[in-house]
């Protein structure tokens, strides 16, 4: 039997580049840095992205580490990744508007063995919500209101 959790945010716009986000009872602000044309109050969309992407690995893993009676005393997770500026500005239709690659190092705080390490970071990955949609083409269908 599946368990279906419909997960909701709101998003508007407060000034120039400078956006509110809510989930639930939390309020998140996107923004582009100085240099774009933003006020730099908050990371951009693509850092978003990476943040979620990061934070669902940390928690996959100790969801994970529970279920196995692993002890972990930390993850840190890096995420980086390329992309083409010049598609999501206009000012090229040649390529995509997302990242070229996504690079994600993880470094388990544990007493387990580089296989072992690697066996859990691949369960983790295939159970990671955020990977999986990153992964996988998700649809997505827009709507003006």
């Amino acid at each position: 039997m599946s368990a279906i959790k419909t997960i909701t945010l709101s998003a508007r716009q407060v000034s120039g580049y400078k956006i509110e986000a809510k989930a639930r009872n939390h309020v998140m602000y996107i923004d582009q840095p100085e240099a774009s044309g933003g006020t730099d109050s908050g990371p951009t969309p693509l850092e978003y992205q990476f943040a979620s992407l990061a934070s669902c690995i940390i928690t996959i893993s100790h969801i994970i580490a529970r279920q196995k009676h692993i002890e972990l005393r930390g993850i840190n997770v890096e995420v980086e990744g390329p992309l083409d500026t010049e598609y999501f500005q206009g000012k090229t239709t040649e390529g995509r508007a997302g990242f070229i690659s996504i690079c994600v190092k993880v470094h388990y705080d544990a007493d387990l063995k580089q296989e072992e390490k690697e066996q859990l970071l691949a369960e983790v990955d295939r159970r990671c919500p955020i990977s999986d949609n990153l992964h996988h083409a998700t649809p997505i269908s827009f709507i003006v209101d």
